[in-house]
């Protein structure tokens, strides 16, 4: 980023290459929608060239990245306030979309899907970038302008409800 910083656009393609995919990853986890991620991504990009003359020398760049994220898509949902897209035949639709190869339980990711959209934001976010976006408490803080401690506490707060939500789904398939 420092090289980018600096003018060296090649620095930049370099960048997009190497976080491109990990934040669409993250922002199709925020926002349910590949679509909207895409979108997202590419806004995601933009501000950061728009921003690179306030990334701060000795910064770390994941974490100012994946706030530029997260405040693209709030920003999105705040524009949009369409919870979710129809099909082409106009429907609503009864699949997430999956970019990854392998076998897959699709009725527990929804279920999944459905429970981390029911956390408050403070509590979804600090989740999804720790256990999907392997970042550190360290760096989400940063991310999210807080203490690590305060991440801590909002990420155990919605793993518990994550359990919580995930537990009636588990009692149904004992059942």
């Amino acid at each position: 980023m420092a090289r980018f910083r600096e003018g060296d656009s090649t620095a930049f393609d370099a960048l997009f290459q190497r976080y491109a995919r990990p934040v669409h990853g993250y922002l199709t986890r925020l926002t349910g929608s590949p679509s909207t991620a895409e979108d997202l991504v590419q806004l995601t990009f933009l501000s950061l060239v728009r921003a690179r003359g306030r990334f701060q020398a000795g910064a770390r760049f994941k974490p100012w990245l994946y706030a530029i994220a997260t405040n693209a898509a709030r920003d999105s949902q705040r524009r949009s306030r369409r919870p979710e897209e129809l099909t082409p035949e106009g429907e609503l639709p009864t699949t997430i979309p999956d970019d990854a190869p392998g076998p897959r339980d699709s009725g527990l990711e929804q279920a999944v899907q459905r429970a981390l959209a029911q956390l408050p934001e403070g509590q979804r976010i600090p989740i999804l970038l720790h256990r999907f976006e392997g970042m550190s408490f360290a760096e989400i803080a940063d991310a999210m302008g807080l203490t690590e401690s305060a991440v801590k506490v909002r990420a155990h707060r919605g793993y518990e409800r994550l359990r919580e939500l995930l537990a009636a789904l588990h009692q149904e398939t004992k059942e």
